[in-house]
């Protein structure tokens, strides 16, 4: 018997070490720019930059020296030293002695200036921790360095979308709690299935508690670039997506995730019967057709109806939209009938929830939790049945799982 949708068909999780070889690389990237702003500090002005002040350094760039490469515990990275002349004292860096000393206890604190480098208060922290009290930058190259990580959140924000072809879109979100904002900002995210059987992350935005106007404000935005939303949006049943889409997107169909609906179900139900609930509720998204299912429902409600009427209540609720799967290829229902595809690279992001709490802005959690989501995306495999993603995007129709013509056919051949 199956262990319900919670089991083994769920979405892979995003590997450690994928996540770690994504981290390592930004950690050298990040040591990189230190070095860079370390440069600007001890000539009092950035690169190309002329000389102003009196108090400026006469000094200039003059290259980089040879690549220096650092063992840590979870591997490698190399960064190049700036080089200066003309000064008239030497330039000695910080950074670099440092992780000659101490490169195992670096290690350790990889993720954390990968994770904390967007806020300001954080990127101080772990500059701290990295570098001791007295860090070597300033308030401004602070700010240079956490710009230019938004930046590349907002330049994929406006990326043009109309040469993707969509055939699913799931949408979720998370909430976070930003500084002393008194709500939790919601984060709201849209991966989208393209035809090619590729998931990508198509939105990461910043809501007010799921509301229609917060969704209704991404799907335009996604729309005024160029995308043609999917023919199925797979979602929770509370979201205010659901009104959005029936204005902006009237024409596509809409699926509800079973595992949200199960657990609604089994929250109106005492603790003493939720095991023997669960055994008929679980059966219900694996079985093979669509009556099969109803059967499976209606078996459910004469079992429960009389002592526990509002958790059958809360399972008829928006039956219709429990069951649009059926409408869709059978190799596509392990990834359509819940979220799964969503809740699994928040799976990391919820491993760092802490730490997102400690952010200032909503602005910045948003970008921090955007760039894990984008890690998360490198590790997605293709969907199963991907060759019938393409009927699907130009509107081909199905009936429990199996193509319209197909299916006549094959009672044609029966009878």
């Amino acid at each position: 018997m199956r262990k319900g949708i919670t089991g083994s068909e769920k979405q892979p999780r995003v590997t450690y070490e994928v996540l770690e070889e994504a981290v390592r690389m930004k950690a050298q990237q990040f040591i990189q720019e230190v070095l860079e702003e370390e440069i600007n500090e001890f000539l009092c002005r950035g690169k190309s930059e002329r000389i102003k002040g009196i108090d400026a350094s006469l000094g200039y760039r003059n290259g980089y020296g040879r690549p220096r490469r650092f063992a840590l515990m979870n591997g490698t990275i190399t960064v190049r030293r700036p080089r200066v002349r003309a000064t008239d004292e030497r330039f000695k860096s910080k950074v670099l002695p440092l992780f000659k000393r101490r490169s195992k206890k670096l290690e350790g604190m990889l993720p954390e200036l990968y994770l904390h480098g967007l806020a300001k208060g954080d990127f101080e922290l772990a500059l701290r921790g990295l570098l001791g009290e007295g860090a070597p930058l300033s308030a401004s190259s602070i700010e240079r360095l956490k710009a230019k990580w938004q930046e590349e959140y907002e330049q994929w924000k406006k990326q043009d979308l109309s040469s993707f072809k969509v055939a699913y879109q799931w949408a979720d979100g998370i909430y976070v709690k930003a500084g002393l904002e008194k709500d939790k900002a919601a984060l709201l995210i849209i991966i989208g299935a393209l035809t090619t059987g590729k998931k990508i992350f198509l939105a990461c935005e910043s809501g007010y508690r799921e509301s229609k106007e917060s969704w209704g404000a991404i799907l335009r935005d996604l729309t005024d670039r160029g995308l043609k939303l999917g023919r199925l949006t797979i979602a929770d049943g509370h979201l205010g997506i659901w009104s959005a889409l029936s204005e902006l997107h009237p024409e596509g169909e809409e699926q509800r995730c079973w595992n949200h609906k199960i657990r609604n179900v089994l929250d109106s139900m005492p603790k003493r019967i939720r095991a023997e609930a669960s055994e008929y509720l679980t059966k219900m998204p694996y079985a093979d057709t669509k009556e099969e299912c109803v059967g499976l429902r209606d078996a459910f409600i004469s079992r429960y109806r009389k002592d526990f009427p509002k958790a059958t209540e809360t399972l008829l609720r928006d039956w219709d939209r429990m069951v649009t799967f059926y409408s869709f290829p059978k190799e596509h229902w392990v990834h359509i009938r819940t979220t799964n595809v969503v809740e699994s690279p928040f799976s990391t992001v919820r491993l760092r929830t802490d730490a997102a709490k400690r952010f200032k802005k909503v602005q910045n959690a948003t970008a921090m939790i955007w760039k894990l989501l984008l890690v998360a995306e490198k590790s997605f495999r293709l969907l199963k049945g991907y060759w019938l993603l393409a009927d699907v995007q130009q509107g081909k129709r199905f009936i429990d799982g199996i193509a319209v013509q197909e299916k006549k056919l094959t009672e044609r051949m029966a009878a």
